[in-house]
């Protein structure tokens, strides 16, 4: 039986985690998992053939710290996936502006440095909007994100400016169809298409995460939304190759289909939407692994 680390956080009590769903196909192939924190002190990462990422939600907390881990699992015999190179380009959303720049359809984005509270009225203009959304460029679970509108912005410029005072941001306009709709994400296994969910946010609010009230809908992508999802997905290939997996997140956005963001560190796949993924994702490891055999092996 080969042994596959699962890497996760100290405690999920708080969150929402799916990835249980797995280990039974995993083991019906061949492969027994394991749930390892990354906080885990003296892990010999090469007593794994196989370390897969998975609900890490606090790494935005010490990202240097969580970056050292994966680089000493890649220095084992470990094989990582998603790989270094992935999470070192989409650990910082900047990543947006390469896709953007290869023809993907992004959420409108400013790119400011640093906070500058003298800046925010004209955030507004700039977009031509009444509510615009600041956010860390390295962030999970939509921590420190702020919704803001014209008329309240000047009261959340002390938490603006402690929220951002030594991180990157990034300004959008707020996509008014997230809550008149909700946010579509389409799951990607080695580079085939798997399931879609749509998630909703709970009344009053514009966050789609369980955590914070949102809603789950397992969803049949239309024809437009699998086009522009397809197409991002080539263009990350173009720079990684095929990856283990991939989330992809789309918010409706004039006539087409706007990138919010592409999740390849350590997405929820929400198998719990779709009873085959748990199998589809299995078989996806295994293809990738067996590739990677010496011949001869078994």
């Amino acid at each position: 039986m080969r042994k596959c680390a699962i890497l996760t956080m100290d405690s999920l009590a708080d969150f929402e985690a799916y990835d249980c769903l797995i280990d039974e196909p995993m083991l019906a192939l061949g492969w027994q998992t394991e749930l390892v924190s990354w906080r885990c002190a003296n892990i010999n990462w090469s007593d794994y053939e196989a370390v897969i990422i998975r609900s890490p939600w606090d790494y935005q907390d010490d990202m240097d710290s969580f970056l050292k881990v994966l680089t000493e699992i890649e220095k084992s015999t470990a094989r990582l996936e998603n790989s270094l190179n992935v999470v070192e380009w989409n650990i910082n959303k900047s990543y947006l502006q390469s896709l953007a720049a290869d023809k993907v359809t992004i959420v409108p984005t400013l790119w400011p440095e640093t906070f500058d509270a003298n800046n925010m009225a004209g955030y507004f203009s700039h977009f031509a909007t009444q509510q615009i959304v600041l956010k860390p460029r390295v962030s999970a679970n939509a921590d420190n994100t702020f919704w803001l509108t014209k008329d309240n912005y000047q009261d959340k410029i002390a938490d603006l400016s402690q929220a951002f005072a030594s991180r990157e941001l990034m300004v959008q306009p707020f996509m008014a169809a997230i809550c008149q709709e909700g946010e579509f994400s389409l799951f990607y296994f080695n580079g085939e298409y798997s399931h879609t969910i749509l998630k909703t946010p709970a009344q009053g609010d514009f966050r789609v995460q369980e955590e914070h009230g949102g809603g789950l809908l397992s969803v049949t992508p239309e024809p437009s939304l699998l086009v522009a999802s397809n197409n991002t997905m080539q263009a990350i290939s173009k720079l990684h190759g095929e990856l283990l997996y991939a989330r992809v997140d789309f918010v409706r956005y004039q006539d087409t289909f706007a990138l919010m963001e592409a999740e390849l560190i350590e997405p929820s796949l929400y198998f719990n939407m779709d009873q085959a993924s748990p199998q589809r994702f299995a078989k996806a490891f295994v293809a990738r692994m067996t590739a990677k055999l010496p011949e001869g092996s078994v």
